[in-house]
């Protein structure tokens, strides 16, 4: 390839280059027309980029610009793999998002249940809980607070701009339970059933 290469090639080339998957001979000519000869615009991109940093391959019919094989090890980077969040955890980062500084104990007493023993850490490790020293308290328990990277996950400049209570009931976040409750007036149905007999 060391004269100037024509439009056909080139087009093959950017083509390739940027195919988000590799591309059959089929599918290529769908992308540069059948101005030339395909089969050997291919063996000519393959034999120039044969010992450079990526190479053009052809692996089950298919042709893809791939990293040379030696230099990959230098291309290696880690991808974070996006978690989902069980409700448990959901419901432990508003906890903490709402009261912090909140202590374990304190978490388990407004979710009404024990909080398992991953879900702190699962929010520790996402970014968006951290401890944030300890109770003065006997027996001085951690507490846990939200993060910056919390705070930007979500879109907040600061705590101040979570949710409050008409702003989740307007969005229908609210429970129809909580909503019924509240519309009674806090009374439980077991007493306005008393109140009709």
């Amino acid at each position: 390839m060391s004269e100037e290469p024509d439009d056909f090639l080139r087009a093959v080339e950017a083509a390739l280059f940027v195919a988000e998957a590799p591309l059959a001979p089929a599918e290529l000519r769908l992308h540069v027309g059948d101005g030339g000869n395909l089969s050997a615009a291919l063996a000519m991109l393959a034999d120039h980029y044969a010992g450079r940093g990526i190479n053009l391959v052809e692996r089950g019919g298919r042709w893809h610009f791939q990293t040379a094989a030696d230099l990959a090890h230098i291309l290696r980077r880690e991808k974070d793999e996006p978690r989902k969040l069980s409700r448990a955890a959901m419901e432990t980062l508003a906890i903490i998002a709402y009261h912090e500084p909140v202590s374990r104990a304190e978490i388990e007493a407004i979710r009404g249940v024990q909080v398992a023993k991953g879900t702190l850490d699962v929010l520790m490790e996402a970014g968006w809980a951290r401890p944030a020293g300890r109770r003065e308290v006997p027996g001085r328990p951690l507490i846990y607070a939200t993060t910056v990277d919390f705070l930007s996950h979500f879109g907040l400049s600061s705590r101040r701009d979570l949710p409050g209570i008409d702003d989740l009931r307007a969005a229908g976040l609210l429970d129809p339970v909580d909503l019924a409750l509240e519309g009674m007036g806090g009374q439980s149905v077991l007493e306005s059933d008393e109140d009709v007999a």
